[in-house]
């Protein structure tokens, strides 16, 4: 994340993700496959660590292999096997989901996890124990804990999707995007761009 001073004068916090190089490794018809897509790769990848499965589906379409593979439906932009797609069919000001993975924080309490304030003051008999979450449940009646009750647990390391960010800038010649906010996951992480146009 960083930020950028914007024509208003503004000071805008915003994310720069690198959008591209991504190359078309197959093109998914009705006919042939039952659905139209179209599938992207990005990132180099060694060969020796590419399954031979999968160098085969590269080496179909004259394709180098790629770290991460997906595929998009409604594909709007007319492409070709084998060829590329970069940062620049996205525009500035153009409103966009991005999908994520979120940072994983492992076992956390129920402060961390779900905001909780905590027991507070060490007043009516508590003592000692501040960051606990408190009663869990009833007495006799239920006499057990309600199923999705928020108590501590693993805490992110889930898919989430940051939905009507803004794309601020568009840099085509270096593949880069500056998104307006925060997006999910931990730097140098894969992201999905969703166009909302």
């Amino acid at each position: 994340m960083t930020s950028y001073y914007n024509e208003d004068g503004r000071n805008v916090p915003c994310t720069v993700i690198e959008a591209g190089p991504c190359v078309v490794t197959q093109i998914r018809d009705e006919e042939r496959d039952g659905y139209s897509a179209v599938q992207l790769g990005f990132d180099e990848k060694k060969e020796k660590t590419t399954p031979s499965a999968l160098q085969g589906h590269f080496d179909k379409n004259n394709v180098s292999p790629r770290q991460k593979i997906m595929e998009f439906r409604d594909f709007e932009i007319d492409v070709q096997e084998g060829g590329e797609v970069k940062a620049d069919i996205f525009e500035a000001g153009e409103p966009i989901n991005v999908v994520g993975t979120t940072k994983g924080k492992g076992f956390q309490g129920g402060m961390k996890r779900h905001g909780f304030s905590g027991v507070g003051m060490q007043t009516h008999g508590q003592h000692n124990d501040p960051r606990s979450p408190g009663s869990i449940g009833g007495a006799s009646d239920p006499s057990r804990v309600y199923k999705g009750l928020r108590m501590a647990g693993r805490t992110g390391g889930k898919r989430t999707k940051m939905k009507n960010l803004k794309i601020e800038q568009v840099f085509p010649d270096k593949n880069l995007l500056v998104i307006s906010g925060g997006i999910p996951g931990a730097k140098g992480s894969y992201v999905v761009i969703e166009s909302r146009g």
